[in-house]
C-alpha cells in the first residue's frame, strides 16, 4: 500500500484514539484547552525559529554562500507550523519535534543520508557514438 495513503488513513485514527484516551483522563474542557495551548505555543515558537532561520540565511547570503540548510529548515518549519495548526496530539508532537532546532537537525541529517545513499546507486560513465557507415 502507498505510504502516503497509509499515513492519511492512520493519522486521523490515531488522533481520535488519543482524543478519547486523554479526554477520559483529564476531561473534555482540559483536552480542548491543551490542544489550543499547544497550537498557540507551537505557532509562536515556529515564528521565532523561522525568524532565526531567516537571519541565518541572510548571513549566508552576505558571506556569498548558498543557504541550503536554511532553505530546507524554513520549509520544515512551515510544515511544522501546519502540523501545529491541525488539531490533535500526534500532529502537535511531530510538529514540536520539527520546530526544535536539535531534533530538526537530526531529521534533516537522516533525510540527507538517505539521499546520499540513493546517489550511490547511479553509475557514471562516458559514451561515444559510433558511426557504423565507416
Amino acid at each position: 500500500m502507498n505510504p502516503v495513503i497509509l499515513i492519511i488513513l492512520l493519522v486521523p485514527i490515531i488522533e481520535i484514539y488519543l482524543f478519547i484516551k486523554i479526554g477520559s483522563q483529564i476531561g473534555a474542557f482540559n483536552t480542548i484547552s491543551l490542544i489550543i495551548i499547544t497550537a498557540v505555543f507551537g505557532l509562536y515558537y515556529a515564528k521565532y525559529e523561522g525568524l532565526n532561520t531567516l537571519k541565518s540565511g541572510v548571513q549566508q547570503i552576505v558571506k556569498n554562500e548558498l543557504p541550503i540548510y536554511e532553505i530546507v529548515s524554513g520549509a520544515a518549519l512551515a510544515f511544522a507550523a501546519l502540523l501545529m495548526i491541525l488539531p490533535g496530539f500526534l500532529t502537535d508532537i511531530i510538529g514540536l519535534l520539527i520546530i526544535f532546532p536539535w531534533t530538526r537537525k537530526l531529521f534533516l541529517k537522516n533525510i540527507s543520508k538517505k539521499k546520499q545513499n540513493n546517489k550511490k546507486n547511479f553509475i557514471e560513465g562516458e559514451y561515444e557514438d559510433i558511426d557504423e557507415q565507416k
